[in-house]
């Protein structure tokens, strides 16, 4: 992808979706004059940021010039216009995996779709943990999907270097700033803050939670007091995915809200149950979101990834060899579309039409007022 113009007169500014960083950014989507190409427009008040703000963006900003990868979002311009920095990347027309988990796919999202994204978000982690960097902000929210199909981790603002001294160091200690939203996801060791430290295997365990987030429809501990979250974690409960080998017969036959199930932790895979194709309803479904049967394959990638003992999770390059994704034929430009329908990406409204309608207008900012945006964090 090439960079664009460093120029505010070559953007067109269409309208606000969404605000961050203490509502000192204000993120727009955008029309690329050149183009036509719509982005998103970052701009962050400069003056109003503290000194500890303004480093924590020039680290962000440092590695997205360092990083190219076609599954990490590429950051198009970086410039200043007056007392503003102007940040350009393309805009993401399906919006996070988050976004479609909360409008569309509540219950979560099926055994083929997570596939497609969590290789894609692999293949972001094996470069950025080859770069020699931990990303420690690995979740659904972070994983944006483009109009045509595309796998992009975002995130990148809590990244973290390895390299120590020209060194590369074996672990880190330092905790991320700004990570109340990003709790449930972090690994025991991070959260435990001692001198054993973490690696970019915590990424790993990171993004186990993020798998059970994308197949329950939320994320684990979600509801839990961090302290607890925490005893949790370091006392070895694992979370899992919600299906018919992991949740007892009798609370599937419950309504939804009354059933245990939405803690997302359970004892682990239920034995002598036969797991059936891929996540789809078990024909004995009452009605239960979780009377499916995701395969083994699924279940194993996810007990794989959250191991306890960080030394026991499988690095980034050999998680994208296991048998999970052999159920992937295709390239996710040409599949995740196809899966995701009826859902079309949000810039499917031609721009002339939005020119000369308003209604086209209201009817594209209904549908970005949806989006999460600013949990984004391009």
């Amino acid at each position: 992808m090439g960079s664009f113009l460093p120029d505010s007169s070559s953007y067109e500014l269409l309208t606000i979706i969404g605000r961050g960083l203490e509502d000192l950014m204000t993120v727009n989507l955008g029309r690329y004059r050149p183009t036509g190409e719509h982005v998103a427009v970052r701009r962050i008040d400069l003056e109003a940021c503290t000194n500890d703000m303004v480093t924590y963006l020039q680290g962000e900003l440092h590695v997205s010039k360092l990083f190219h990868h076609p599954s990490i979002l590429p950051y198009r311009s970086i410039f200043i216009v007056e007392n503003e920095l102007w940040v350009i990347t393309p805009f993401m027309a399906y919006g996070s995996a988050r976004d479609l988990l909360n409008i569309h796919f509540k219950d979560g999202l099926s055994e083929l779709t997570i596939a497609y994204i969590l290789l894609g978000v692999l293949r972001a982690l094996d470069y950025i943990h080859h770069m020699g960097y931990v990303h420690r902000s690995v979740k659904a929210s972070h994983v944006l999907i483009s109009a045509d199909g595309q796998v992009y981790l975002s995130g990148l603002r809590s990244i973290l270097s390895l390299i120590r001294n020209g060194t590369r160091a074996r672990v880190v200690h330092e905790f991320p700033q700004y990570s109340v939203n990003v709790l449930p996801w972090l690994s025991p060791e991070v959260l435990q803050q001692n001198l054993q430290g973490y690696d970019f295997r915590s990424d790993i365990y990171s993004l186990g939670i993020t798998a059970c987030e994308l197949a329950n429809g939320h994320v684990p501990f979600k509801d839990m007091p961090a302290t607890q979250m925490l005893l949790e974690k370091l006392n070895g409960t694992v979370p899992c995915l919600l299906d018919t080998t992991t949740i007892p017969p009798e609370e599937l036959n419950m309504k939804p809200s009354h059933s245990g199930a939405d803690s997302g932790i359970c004892e682990g895979p239920g034995g002598g149950v036969a797991r059936h194709a891929n996540g789809e309803p078990s024909s004995a479904s009452g009605g239960h979101p979780y009377s499916r049967t995701f395969s083994s394959h699924f279940h194993g990638f996810v007990e794989l990834c959250l191991q306890r003992d960080p030394a026991k999770r499988p690095s980034a390059s050999t998680l994208i060899g296991h048998p999970f994704f052999k159920q992937i034929k295709r390239r996710a430009s040409e599949a995740l579309p196809e899966l995701l329908r009826p859902i079309s990406p949000i810039t499917s409204f031609e721009y002339a039409q939005l020119q000369d309608s308003p209604s086209g207008l209201a009817s594209l900012e209904s549908g970005l007022s949806q989006l999460d945006v600013d949990d984004w964090d391009f």
